[in-house]
């Protein structure tokens, strides 16, 4: 960041008093500019066995499969997210969605709210999907998986179920891989 969204004049990184962070503020006027973690909400969206899986059309990680996924928006719930996600890429509508994990990803500042829920009805690629397909276990692709907390969630969903909610963070390992902690 370089000018104030308040005032247009520069901004400084520097810890404000009574602060403890770095943040930017501004030289003029002395408008702190706080930047907060994104939240990214998805659907694992089920029919009997088989789960709903979305080919993306766009960066990153164009052509790889996926949970239908992707930030809230301001004016939202978290579930009314995801299931606004599920609708964007696969065109599917679920029944009620029940929170299944949250997966803090400091590296990236994002957390990940990740839902299940039943699929009502018939799915087709959205704007951000090249296909849609249902799968199960055996069919997954789970080598051409677009993101590591997909695969974990994925996982994590067929070892323990939905009984209980996960909560987990992720960090980046020595040669740059994601481990998984969990914290519960």
């Amino acid at each position: 960041m370089n000018y104030c969204s308040q005032c247009g004049q520069p901004v400084t990184l520097k810890i404000p008093l009574d602060d403890n962070r770095e943040r930017f503020v501004c030289d003029h006027c002395g408008y702190v500019h706080y930047q907060n973690p994104n939240n990214v909400c998805g659907a694992i969206l089920t029919r009997g066995d088989e789960l709903l899986l979305c080919k993306r059309a766009i960066e990153p990680r164009q052509g790889f499969w996926t949970l239908p996924a992707g930030f809230m928006e301001n004016n939202e719930t978290v579930a009314e997210a995801a299931a606004r996600e599920a609708m964007e890429e696969a065109n599917a509508n679920s029944g009620p969605l029940t929170l299944f994990g949250i997966f803090s990803m400091p590296y990236i500042s994002q957390v990940y709210l990740m839902f299940h829920g039943e699929l009502i009805g018939d799915i087709s690629p959205g704007a951000e999907s090249l296909e849609v397909g249902m799968f199960k276990r055996a069919q997954i692709p789970w080598d051409e998986l677009a993101f590591p907390v997909i695969s974990h969630s994925l996982k994590l969903f067929y070892e323990h179920g939905t009984d209980r909610v996960h909560h987990a963070w992720f960090s980046r390992g020595p040669e740059r891989e994601v481990e998984l902690h969990f914290i519960d």
